[in-house]
């Protein structure tokens, strides 16, 4: 795996200079048992051979890690921790209050690299940057490089400076934003090495945090500007077990909305009701949830029935309201925010890569408590949809927002109308980089009993029961064939329990509720055998549940029915009336103009049009394509890999017989 070159900052000079710290683990107290139900299976006990997903991470791995640590460097990021050390005279460098969390969000995901496969040069990359950050760590453990530089000059002239203290605008410094991300890497680097090098920066932060905030009479009162510190103050406490991190995370929920703590800020930074009053989603997209994924913590650990009906409530709103097919959510460019209900326009639709990856993280921790598939089948779609969207195939260019629709004009993106190489603020290509490589830790989930299959991708995983140990793998060429074998080898033969998902596309549903439907309901029904003979069952939730006495090298094998579906909208969406889109399993697809460069404005689909799925390896890096005798259509997330041009994934739909 190729890093940065001995010439970088990171590789070579800051190790010299500044040296690594090589603090091996001290032992943590055990941590508490969480209220979750349902365990995931950690990354580092799966290892994925997927022909789709394979490629994906290790583009990341090996472009796009080192493209954004370049980035940093030419763009200042490392510099700020230097100059906020004083070990490097100069004025703070780039546009945005949080330009120190890119860095912890390379971090987070080079150390999911680790978990997954170990590589010392790499480790020796990460103990580098990290003794750049603890540099700019200030003695009582603040972290905020911007201010610690020169308080009166925030990078961004919208940062409102009074007297330069520490905390005077929560609303809009990023203050508690970049210690989230730096104790969530923190954390996350931690579990990958056992240093603790970074998990010491990250406890002297949060013990500060703990100590300044609070309803006390020398304390702040106030609540984040923009939500994640709650879920990193989360994952400290669980492997701390220091109860005063959970308790500051559910401070900070508790008090949003709360006009005695601090002055409002309002609807777009969920800050107008207390949380377990709200049931919608509103506001600034990422915002909101990465707040919704914290009170998901807050009611599993604590068991707050108030906080899980507030996420339950505001989650129906979302799926059956406010989400696009591709899984994107936030449809407003201004505040990169949710609109009102089945706002959902396509041309000018955000659908903010990070708001993308946020609810990644919300809907895992929702299925962890239920086990319903409902959850994952919105994990599913965003994932191959309006999630992977967000890179481009060489790993080096970007979109911030996801639109469903171009003209080749609009500059949607950031001021382009295609992808970019960087952006000023670059949150959505470090989002990337921390989120991919843990993509194999959503695969499988367990109870004592119980193994989930939630995703279906090749892999081999070895997973511990409560009463066995097993492996299980998995070969399949999804999402462009609907087959899955699984082979199961228990290390003794007792009964225990497979629960395999059934994507909500092989049950005739796009997202629960009706925001979506499929125009034709499909016959086709999903077939389940058992060492080559066939099994009758019943959904349980989504689920195919088997119960049995496994033995070693038992087979199931799978065949989820596929075949290409038309999708209608709700009419409340005014822009997708007289419309369809194109589906083919778990992929939504586009059509784009390169593919279709006559008429490309009048293209319809037909009632009476049949498709044709066609495999085109040379295409996109391989892909399916559909295609009719009008258009050709590629799947939605490779879109605007060759040049600008115009896209659509509704189209317009016609139906001659009845116009006769």
């Amino acid at each position: 795996m190729t890093f940065l070159k001995t010439t970088t900052i990171a590789a070579s000079l800051l190790m010299s200079v500044y040296g690594q710290c090589q603090q091996r683990s001290k032992k943590l107290d055990a941590p508490k048992k969480l209220a979750y139900t349902i365990t995931p299976v950690n990354i580092k006990n799966v290892k994925l051979t997927d022909a789709f997903w394979l490629p994906i991470i290790k583009k990341v791995q090996e472009k796009t890690i080192e493209y954004a640590i370049h980035k940093c460097e030419e763009e200042g990021r490392l510099d700020n921790f230097l100059i906020a050390g004083k070990q490097k005279e100069g004025t703070v460098k780039g546009q945005m209050p949080f330009d120190d969390t890119d860095v912890y969000k390379i971090i987070e995901g080079a150390s999911n690299t680790l978990i997954s496969e170990p590589n010392p040069k790499l480790d020796k990359l990460l103990d580098s940057l990290i003794s750049i950050v603890k540099i700019g760590q200030e003695k009582d453990g603040y972290l905020t490089t911007w201010r610690t530089i020169n308080p009166a000059k925030p990078p961004a002239p919208w940062v409102p400076v009074i007297e330069g203290k520490r905390w005077e605008s929560l609303q809009i410094s990023h203050e508690l934003y970049n210690s989230g991300h730096m104790i969530e890497a923190a954390v996350v680097h931690f579990k990958a090495t056992g240093k603790r090098n970074f998990l010491d920066i990250a406890i002297k932060n949060a013990d500060l945090l703990v100590k300044t905030f609070g309803d006390g009479k020398d304390q702040v009162h106030g609540v984040p500007g923009h939500q994640i510190v709650e879920t990193g103050l989360v994952k400290l406490y669980q492997i701390t077990n220091n109860k005063a991190y959970l308790n500051l995370a559910k401070y900070f929920l508790d008090n949003r909305g709360n006009p005695k703590n601090h002055k409002l800020y309002g609807a777009y930074s969920q800050d107008d009701i207390p949380v377990v009053q709200q049931e919608e989603a509103v506001g600034h997209a990422v915002r909101a949830v990465y707040m919704y994924a914290g009170m998901t913590d807050i009611a599993a650990i604590e068991n707050d029935e108030a906080y899980y009906n507030a996420v339950k409530k505001i989650w129906k709103n979302v799926v059956t309201k406010k989400m696009y097919i591709t899984g994107g959510i936030g449809s407003r460019p201004e505040g990169e925010a949710f609109g009102e209900n089945y706002e959902l326009p396509n041309l000018t639709g955000y659908n903010e890569t990070c708001a993308a990856i946020g609810d990644v993280y919300w809907n895992h921790r929702l299925h962890n408590i239920s086990g319903n598939s409902d959850y994952f089948d919105v994990i599913e779609r965003t994932l191959y949809n309006g999630l992977i969207s967000g890179l481009s195939l060489d790993g080096k260019k970007f979109f911030y927002p996801n639109a469903l629709e171009s003209d080749g004009v609009y500059k949607f993106n950031r001021g382009e109308c295609t992808r970019q190489s960087w952006f000023d603020c670059s949150c959505c290509p470090t989002n990337l980089i921390r989120f991919i490589p843990s993509i194999p830790g959503l695969i499988y989930s367990k109870t004592e009993d119980t193994l989930y299959v939630n995703l279906y991708a090749s892999n081999t995983a070895n997973i511990a029961l409560e009463n066995n140990n097993l492996e299980i793998s998995q070969k399949t060429n999804y999402p462009w064939d609907g087959k899955v074998t699984l082979t199961v080898s228990p290390k003794k033969e007792t009964p225990f329990t497979i629960k395999l998902r059934v994507p909500s596309w092989a049950r005739n549903q796009v997202l629960p509720g009706d925001l979506y439907s499929y125009k034709n309901t499909s016959t086709a029904k999903t077939t389940v055998s058992i060492n080559g003979k066939h099994v009758a069952y019943k959904e349980d939730n989504g689920y195919i549940t088997i119960t049995r006495k496994w033995k070693k090298g038992e087979t199931i094998l799978l065949n989820f029915p596929m075949e290409v579906k038309e999708v209608v909208t709700n009419a409340k969406v005014e822009g997708n009336i007289g419309k369809v889109s194109l589906e083919y399993g778990p992929i939504v697809y586009a059509i784009e103009e390169i593919d279709n460069p006559t008429a490309f404005d009048k293209i319809a689909i037909d009632a009476n049009d049949t498709f044709k799925v066609v495999k085109e390896p040379a295409l996109l890096e391989g892909v399916n394509t559909i295609q009719t005798k009008n258009f050709k259509a590629i799947p939605y997330y490779s879109w605007s890999n060759r040049g600008v041009g115009k896209m659509k994934v509704w189209i317009n739909y016609e139906d001659k017989k009845q116009s006769k």
